[in-house]
Order: structure tokens, then C-alpha cells, then sequence
């Protein structure tokens, strides 16, 4: 594709709930992994051009801690595209300067495809030009709960506790809140994604299955995204 150049006004952090793949599969008579399938081939375009626009991280929900309710065969389908990802993709990612990490649990992952998870991490760790997370066996409740028990177990008084100290225990800690969460497909939820995170996010849900949703889409995003006015509780005159 050709190289995008850097957009003005672009967001730091965007957030991708990438949506629609089963439903693009099943409108084209495919099985619903080929959907998914799809979709993770998606990523890379995705990745490639959001760097090229100037975003420093970007976040996809790729499987939520609701998802293991699926079925046995989807859920095997999406580790195993999980471990395609890291094989056929993270080296040329870090060839790109991209680091890449993880945020929710490992458990329930096999240990081969746990430690490919964590060589890429260690792999691309100080890589710089885009920061490229992947919430996997991830929601944002079982964050919060974590991230609280994380601060009772430290000795923290409850006077004492601020959202300071919340942020900092949460799997993104380090990490900026999003500016923008782009959930694709046009269902109009939030699930469980980013949900401290987002609280002065700019939402969008383009009409748009995730394997559909190309470079095209994704700076037409950013320019909505550029001309919304995000005040953080001020009013107009006071920006």
C-alpha cells in the first residue's frame, strides 16, 4: 500500500474493538472462523497505516474474558490465530520499530502459545515508533477488580487510595487513556473494553465489518476525530 502521510490533529492512543467477523463470513457463505481469519489479516494494514498517520499506540480487543462462552472449536480457532499472528507477523513488526504488548491474562493460553506471547513482547520491547497492544482473555470489570486487589494487598489505607493509584494498577499502567475507541460493524456497545480507560474518550462505530475496515476508513476516523471539540468537563470558552 502506498505510505500515508503524517495526519495533523491525529489521536495518540486509539482503541479498535474490531467487530463484524463473523457476520462478514456468514454473508459471504464462509464459516465464521474464516471471518476471524480475515480479520487478523486485517491488523497489520491497520497497524502500517495508523503508524504512518502518527498514532503512538493502538489497542484491539481481540478476546474478551466472555469470550471463552463460545464455542470449543471457535475459541481453539482464535488461539491459534493468536499464535499465526505472532509467527507470520511480529518479526517484520519489529523490523517497523513496533513494540508490542499484551494486557489481561495469559492463563487459559497453552504454554507454547503463552511463550510465543511473551518472546514477542521481549522481542520488540524497545521499539519505539508504535506501541501496538493486544487485549487478549481481557475485560475492562476484571481489570478494576485486579487492579484492587492489587492495592489492598500493597498496605494502601482506603483514605489514601486516588485515581492516581487505581490507573497505576491497572494492566495499562504507563499507558495513556485512549483518545479515540473505534468499535467497527455499527453495533453501538461498549463491551467491557478500556472502561476506566475511556471515561473522556471519543467513541465512533463506523457501519463497517473489521476485515472491510482499511486504511481509507481509518483516516476518515481521524479526520471526524479532528474536528470533534473534547473539553474534559470545561466549557468552550474556557479551551
Amino acid at each position: 500500500m502506498p505510505k500515508i502521510e503524517p495526519v495533523k490533529g491525529v489521536p495518540t492512543h486509539v482503541g479498535i474493538i474490531m467487530d463484524g467477523n463473523g457476520r462478514w463470513a456468514k454473508a459471504r457463505g464462509l464459516p465464521r472462523l474464516l471471518g476471524h481469519r480475515a480479520g487478523t489479516k486485517n491488523l497489520r494494514r491497520v497497524i502500517r497505516a495508523a503508524a504512518d498517520a502518527g498514532v503512538k499506540y493502538i489497542t484491539f480487543y481481540a478476546f474478551s474474558t466472555e469470550n471463552w462462552k463460545r464455542p470449543t472449536e471457535e475459541v481453539n480457532g482464535l488461539m491459534d490465530l493468536l499464535a499465526e499472528f505472532i509467527d507470520g507477523e511480529v518479526r517484520d513488526l519489529h523490523k517497523e520499530n513496533a513494540r508490542l504488548l499484551h494486557i489481561g491474562h495469559l492463563d487459559g493460553l497453552t504454554p507454547l502459545l503463552k511463550k510465543k506471547v511473551e518472546d514477542a513482547i521481549d522481542l520488540t520491547k524497545d521499539n519505539t515508533r508504535i506501541t501496538v497492544i493486544i487485549a487478549f482473555n481481557y475485560g475492562g470489570r476484571d481489570e478494576i477488580v485486579c487492579a484492587v486487589r492489587r492495592l489492598i494487598e500493597s498496605g494502601i489505607r482506603p483514605d489514601e487510595v486516588t485515581e492516581e493509584h487505581l490507573s497505576n494498577a491497572l494492566f495499562t499502567a504507563g499507558i495513556p487513556d485512549p483518545d479515540l475507541i473505534i468499535r467497527t460493524s455499527g453495533e453501538k456497545r461498549t463491551s467491557n473494553f478500556l472502561i476506566w480507560q475511556a471515561a473522556y474518550a471519543e467513541w465512533s462505530f463506523p457501519d463497517i465489518y473489521w476485515p472491510d475496515f482499511d486504511e481509507k476508513a481509518l483516516l476518515a476516523e481521524f479526520e471526524n476525530y479532528a474536528g470533534r471539540e473534547r473539553r474534559f468537563g470545561k466549557i468552550s470558552e474556557q479551551l
